[in-house]
């Protein structure tokens, strides 16, 4: 009888340890992050749910109104008596322009803003000014920086980095780097102007007091185009993206010298009006001078005059139209057919399609509206480089494509006159 106790006790204490057991490895599979239960874990307790990630995409094209003009205006200097009407400007005669300006229904728009418009990624409106103070002096911090702040106005600074206080040619009337990054902070936009402000046409180093020899001018330009970005960007942390010539002095040279160390914009000092298509390797500025008032109201009036711009137009990137010939290629048939697919346009009106075609202009391409496809044959010789521009209206817009390939026949290549440029 005693052993049948014994054996019923031992029975039941062996079955409550293994409910036990299974009751624990439950447990981890539920919640528990032990190491020897981590794939159990992982494989029984339901993930939580979360966004999914996202590739990131270039910024998409809006509605711009590419009937919008930009003029921008260049100060140096702001004192009370003018010595160098070249250069200064009184601060009554700044507020008073920046009062004009106001008066004149003209919008003051930050330098990023207009490259935005430009990329077609953002609309201004029909009749804007940049403004924008050249060198670094500590008037534009103390003095013309509170009257632009009383408008509401931004604006960019260019900033030759050797003319920064404690640089070769910053001296006691120059701004510092403390109060550029007090600018900077503020939203101020801060875009370079080479490293030491001279003629960059001439093989000569003002610091070194030398004449350059050919190798030694090519690494010198690089300097003061590009190394004075780095020096800006690493001081201050910002990203520079637009280069104003010294003096408005520049070449054919000097402009691929900006672009090959990642400028997107240079500016000069021949002031015109700015559109969508202006070129972004020459634009103009209005330099204005203490002396010469008119050339602020002159600038005005280059602009329209209207309160309202055209038709606001979306463009498609070449990327979104299958293009043929490609946007970029080369091709040696000079007879090609042109086409492009417009599905990217949205809901088109057939009978709006247009085709341009350089040399050319409009041509009777066709339309098919099943697969959303314009053609054209061409049936004159093209040559060298071929900008088609493709217009159609969607959704009571009206929308733009345009690329651009290059013509070569074939056998031209060999042909013995044709010598490769040294």
């Amino acid at each position: 009888m005693r052993l049948k106790l014994v054996a019923a006790l031992v029975l039941l204490a062996l079955a409550l340890a293994a409910c036990n057991k299974k009751q624990k490895a439950q447990t981890i599979g539920e919640g528990s992050t032990s190491a020897g239960a981590g794939s159990a874990a992982a494989s029984a307790s339901p993930l939580p749910t979360v966004a999914p990630i996202t590739a990131p995409t270039s910024p998409a094209r809006v509605a711009v109104d590419q009937t919008a003009q930009v003029i921008v205006y260049g100060y140096h200097r702001f004192v009370n008596q003018v010595r160098r009407p070249d250069t200064e400007i009184t601060p009554q005669m700044f507020e008073q322009q920046m009062q004009e300006l106001k008066n004149r229904g003209i919008t003051v728009i930050g330098m990023q803003d207009f490259l935005a418009w430009k990329r077609g990624e953002k609309n201004i409106p029909p009749r804007c000014a940049i403004i924008s103070f050249d060198d670094g002096w500590k008037s534009q911090y103390d003095v013309a920086w509170s009257i632009m702040k009383k408008f509401g106005y931004t604006f960019t600074m260019f900033i030759y980095t050797e003319g920064v206080r404690g640089g070769h040619f910053g001296g006691g009337e120059a701004i510092t780097w403390e109060q550029l990054a007090e600018m900077r902070d503020a939203g101020v936009d801060i875009q370079a102007h080479s490293e030491t402000h001279q003629d960059l046409r001439k093989p000569y180093d003002k610091v070194a007091k030398k004449k350059l020899s050919p190798p030694e001018y090519e690494q010198w330009l690089r300097n003061e185009v590009g190394r004075c970005k780095e020096t800006l960007e690493q001081r201050l942390g910002i990203k520079v993206n637009c280069f104003a010539v010294p003096y408005g002095f520049y070449n054919q040279h000097i402009k691929d010298v900006a672009k090959g160390v990642g400028y997107e914009a240079v500016f000069t000092v021949y002031g015109q009006p700015i559109t969508f298509r202006s070129t972004m390797d020459s634009l103009g500025r209005y330099l204005i001078e203490g002396n010469k008032p008119k050339v602020f109201v002159d600038a005005i009036s280059m602009i329209a005059t209207s309160s309202a711009g055209g038709a606001p137009v979306a463009e498609v990137g070449s990327s979104n139209i299958a293009s043929k010939p490609a946007d970029g290629e080369t091709i040696h048939n000079p007879l090609p057919l042109i086409s492009a697919n417009l599905s990217a346009f949205g809901a088109i009106d057939p009978g709006s399609v247009t085709m341009r075609v350089s040399g050319l202009g409009v041509v009777p391409a066709s339309f098919d509206p099943k697969t959303n496809t314009v053609s054209y044959q061409v049936t004159k010789k093209l040559r060298d480089k071929c900008s088609v521009i493709v217009e159609a209206k969607s959704g009571g817009k009206k929308v733009e494509a345009h690329w651009t390939f290059a013509v070569e026949e074939a056998g031209a290549a060999a042909s013995p006159a044709a010598t490769p440029k040294k």
